[in-house]
């Protein structure tokens, strides 16, 4: 009777054991396709909207429906990468007077937890800008996941991020420019992203 105790007493915890490791196991890595990966932005200058992006970005992409404890994001953005379509302007923004890419050459995202409320994920993390941390949370739309259907061997998936930042949180505007009187203090952020892994 006793050994019968003790096997079973072995299989409960070996159980737990596995139980732990599988929830804390690290979700599977998505391999982002910057070609069809976009960070744009938007922001008045007076009552105008003025769009741009960054061309130049690297990030890392960890994630599972079912495992949301073990996903992960982590995003490295290129200030010298902003894209206005207008040369001046591109250069402005890099200037001191707003990101001083000079000083402070990226922009970062890392995540801290993955949620999920009806259909909507929320990746909540810091995102650093300049000198400045600020926790943030994004919304976060899962358009598909799915076999690609040229590479029978590996699964795609696409996901699509819209949220707001005020830029002076993060020091982005400084002297006369912090006023939002010529740019407004409100920047709306879209993320695009597509990725693929191996089954």
């Amino acid at each position: 009777m006793n050994k019968q105790i003790l096997n079973l007493s072995k299989i409960i915890v070996l159980g737990l054991l596995l139980s732990f490791t599988t929830k804390d196991a690290e979700a599977p890595t998505w391999n982002i396709d910057s070609n069809h990966t976009s960070i744009s932005f938007e922001v008045t200058h007076f009552f105008t909207p003025v769009a741009g992006s960054f061309k130049d970005f690297d990030g890392s992409l960890n994630f599972d429906p079912e495992n949301l404890a073990g996903s992960s994001a982590d995003f490295t953005v290129k200030i010298n990468s902003v894209e206005t379509d207008n040369e001046k302007r591109n250069g402005h923004l890099q200037s001191e007077d707003f990101f001083n890419a000079e000083k402070y050459p990226e922009m970062k995202f890392k995540s801290s937890s993955f949620t999920k409320s009806g259909e909507e994920y929320t990746i909540i993390g810091n995102l650093t800008i300049r000198d400045i941390t600020k926790e943030i949370s994004i919304p976060v739309e899962v358009l598909g996941i799915g076999e690609h259907p040229m590479k029978k061997s590996k699964l795609i998936t696409a996901m699509r991020a819209e949220f707001s930042l005020n830029r002076n949180d993060y020091g982005v505007g400084s002297g006369s420019w912090a006023a939002s009187a010529v740019v407004g203090n409100e920047v709306k952020v879209s993320l695009l992203i597509e990725a693929n892994r191996n089954k």
